[in-house]
């Protein structure tokens, strides 16, 4: 997961929320309540993965900070409203929206993604706006962001190695407000399964948040020696695949 998120800029949710998903039933958590159990989870581990990616992508000089505070802002409180929601939705319906998102993300970045024209740059207010749709996306999927950041940052013609570093340090207030937003919708709802906190497994990300530590930064380095084009079909290959999954288990 560290290592993804270092290459594509994206927390990680994306991989972790099937996983989870078929992992967290064992772990004797409701079935109606495992996909939100497995949201929850995944954006506390993007908390330390997106922190640890923003890190790297920092010292290799690939933030743009002004963005970030930008749009952090923005996406905070769509995140955290969108965890409200998600609370009350049905996990199929999420499932499916999940595997959705992700084939949508992956058709546009492989057949639109060469086609950057920077016409004329969003204004602060525009970008804060689309910030709120994407914090509120990003809850729903439990990402940090970086599939919708990413492209969007790319076609307002930031280079992609700084869209991919940009993106990750958007991640963090993304995972920070979507934690809170689900360990507090999750209050009372899983009680008596252990190490359950709201809709956080707490074991599962002290376990994936320490090997998203060491990784992260391996992953960040090599997404500024990759072509673009690579990177491009790794992260289009990557969505198919986490949509597939997800689809698969509704099914």
């Amino acid at each position: 997961m560290g290592f993804i998120a270092g290459l594509l800029g994206v927390g990680g949710g994306g991989i972790l929320v099937p996983i989870l998903t078929s992992m967290l039933v064992y772990q004797g958590i409701p079935e109606h309540q495992v996909l939100h159990v497995a949201l929850g989870t995944s954006m506390a581990c993007i908390i330390v993965t997106s922190f640890s990616s923003a890190r790297a992508h920092h010292k290799l000089k690939a933030v743009n900070w002004p963005i970030v505070w930008v749009m952090g802002a923005g996406c905070i409180i769509g995140t955290f409203a969108a965890t409200f929601f998600a609370a009350q939705t049905s996990a199929i319906y999420l499932a499916l929206f999940f595997a959705v998102f992700m084939f949508y993300t992956a058709h546009k970045i492989l057949f639109k993604g060469s086609q950057i024209s920077v016409t004329k740059k969003d204004t602060k207010t525009t970008a804060g706006i689309l910030s709120i749709c994407i914090g509120g996306i990003s809850a729903l999927v439990s990402i940090g962001g970086g599939s919708l950041l990413v492209p969007y940052l790319n076609r307002q013609g930031m280079k992609l190695s700084e869209a991919v570093g940009t993106s990750a340090a958007i991640g963090l207030p993304i995972a920070v407000a979507g934690s809170a937003g689900y360990l507090l919708n999750g209050a009372g709802q899983t009680t008596g399964v252990a190490n359950t906190y709201g809709y956080i497994y707490l074991p599962a990300v002290g376990v994936i948040s320490l090997a998203s530590v060491v990784t992260a930064p391996i992953g960040a380095k090599i997404s500024h020696k990759l072509p673009v084009k690579i990177l491009k079909k790794l992260f289009a290959l990557l969505l198919v695949v986490l949509g597939v999954k997800m689809a698969w288990a509704v099914m």
